[in-house]
């Protein structure tokens, strides 16, 4: 109609995969002034029944009801099928008469079809979900550990020297951010995983009492005919299409699910060439906010570089430097070569630095310098050559960790200002997930019409099996009381003598005779 083409899901999905996901610059001018992405608008450009039937432009989004409107009209035009067969089953009973034994097979191999079908559907779904939950809870843990060591870095204290107190508040600020943000994420993305979980979980339990009750059904209606048993077979007939209607309604529903998994695949698609526009694939897995996970990187290069100065003033003031035994507790009789500096990873400015000769690396800091450890007496003096005494290298020791820890994190918190781990993971969606998800719902949707169509045949056979095996025992009856009438008028004419057969036999020409010719005469 009006030069659109009717065409099944399934039918022309990599088509549309193709037409979807063309990179065109008509796509970059659907991100508008407030970055908000409209996400597969051409597959979804369809008729809104709850606008008056204009063309829905929302693009994907399963929080807009009109998205589910549209969609809606496919289920509608399954049961809308499920009436129409329902008012013509007269006609069909009188033109179908396969053998009522043969119309078990197919229903037989519809449910092993929507059986393994809703159980690898099922399994995917559940796959898919918690692919996604496993990201969230990683990057939410990241952010979380990061949080930890931050407030680890607050609590750094070598030789009284620790964190300038405006540093400490910063901390105290990013670490209510960070915790902020890796709840939300974990929080969101669980509920949603869990609200779908619920919903596979009720339509692979209906999936499979639907087959075990068709199954059922089916056998006692073949028994019940084969019988004779004609009350329980109209009983089973009201149950069956009362069965089929709902099997039909549900045909509709998993029609729906189909072309939500699809819509979703392809704007998955959609946003991985436009990763930094907020569209409704929020709901599914949500970016950290870009202002916090930048706060963070500064945040954490920030500290990371303050911890190195750290290490690097109490080396060069009091680990290196030769102090009286008056001078207490700087002095714990220090002596042999000077301990190297740490290399501190970041410039002023929190650019990338290369370490100068001399300096030890972060991630080899603490084995280099466990060289320059002494061993002490009870009062904590060196006993022997070394300008660390064991408590001053365990400080330092500690505060690596941390400086190295936050260091590790840069990366992360790289991806995270630019949502690359959402990007990853819908990439790996799309490339892993998707086409089972596709496949797999189709082959529900086919197993569901099998089932519906193999269980409506049964019912019409069983009806044509009854009024056949009514019609031959009125028959049978008819037969019989001819044959007794016919027996009995033998009985009768035997008991006639001779005599009166042939008197009859001479009288009845003879009148014949005379009566045409007084018939001729006048």
């Amino acid at each position: 109609m009006g030069g659109e083409s009717l065409s099944w899901p399934w039918g022309t999905r990599t088509q549309r995969l193709l037409y979807d996901n063309s990179t065109t610059t008509e796509q970059q001018d659907q991100v508008d002034s407030t970055d908000h992405l409209v996400l597969a608008p051409r597959r979804t450009y369809r008729k809104d029944p709850l606008n008056h039937f204009k063309r829905y432009t929302g693009g994907w989004n399963i929080t807009n009801p009109h998205y589910w409107a549209f969609l809606g009209s496919a289920y509608l035009s399954s049961v809308s099928a499920t009436v129409a067969v329902q008012g013509n089953h007269m006609a069909i009973l009188e033109l179908l008469m396969p053998s009522l034994c043969f119309s078990s097979y197919p229903l037989c191999i519809g449910c092993v079809v929507l059986y393994t079908g809703q159980e690898k559907f099922h399994s995917s779904t559940v796959n898919t979900l918690e692919y996604v939950v496993h990201q969230a809870d990683t990057t939410s843990g990241n952010l979380r550990n990061v949080s930890e060591y931050l407030s680890a870095a607050k609590q750094i204290n070598i030789s009284q020297v620790s964190l300038p107190p405006n540093v400490q508040t910063d901390i105290d600020q990013i670490q209510m951010s960070i915790d902020s943000s890796a709840t939300t994420l974990a929080t969101k993305t669980r509920d949603n995983s869990e609200d779908i979980k619920h919903l596979i979980e009720s339509v692979r339990l209906t999936l499979i009492i639907l087959s075990a009750v068709m199954l059922g059904l089916t056998f006692l209606g073949l028994v019940f005919s084969l019988f004779g048993m004609q009350l329980l077979v109209y009983i089973l007939v009201i149950s069956g299409w009362i069965l089929v209607t709902a099997t039909f309604i549900l045909c509709g529903i998993f029609l729906l699910l189909h072309n939500v998994t699809g819509d979703t695949c392809i704007a998955m698609k959609h946003w991985v060439q436009n990763p930094t526009a907020h569209t409704a694939l929020d709901d599914i897995l949500p970016c950290v906010d870009k202002t916090t996970a930048q706060d963070t990187l500064n945040r954490s290069k920030e500290i990371t570089s303050q911890l190195v100065n750290v290490i690097n003033t109490v080396i060069s003031n009091v680990s290196n430097i030769n102090f009286a035994p008056n001078f207490v507790p700087l002095y714990y009789n220090q002596s042999g070569p000077l301990v190297p500096t740490l290399c501190n990873p970041f410039n002023p400015d929190l650019t990338d630095r290369e370490c100068a000769p001399g300096e030890v690396d972060l991630n080899n800091a603490t084995e280099v310098w466990s060289g320059y450890v002494c061993q002490t007496s009870p009062s904590g003096i060196c006993v022997t050559t070394g300008r660390l005494n064991p408590t001053l290298y365990d400080q330092m020791a500690a505060t690596i960790n941390v400086s190295y820890g936050l260091y590790q994190y840069s990366p992360f918190l790289v991806e995270l200002e630019d949502c690359s781990f959402v990007l990853q993971t819908f990439l790996e969606i799309d490339g892993t997930y998707c086409p089972g998800l596709g496949k797999y719902s189709q082959r529900v949707y086919v197993g569901l019409v099998m089932v519906a169509t193999a269980v409506m045949l049964s019912l019409v056979f069983w009806v044509i099996y009854g009024r056949e095996r009514r019609h031959r025992l009125y028959t049978k009856a008819i037969h019989q009381q001819a044959k007794a009438a016919i027996s009995m008028l033998n009985n009768s004419f035997s008991s006639i003598p001779l005599s009166t057969f042939m008197t009859f036999a001479v009288f009845v020409p003879f009148w014949a005779l005379e009566h045409f010719c007084d018939l001729s005469g006048n």
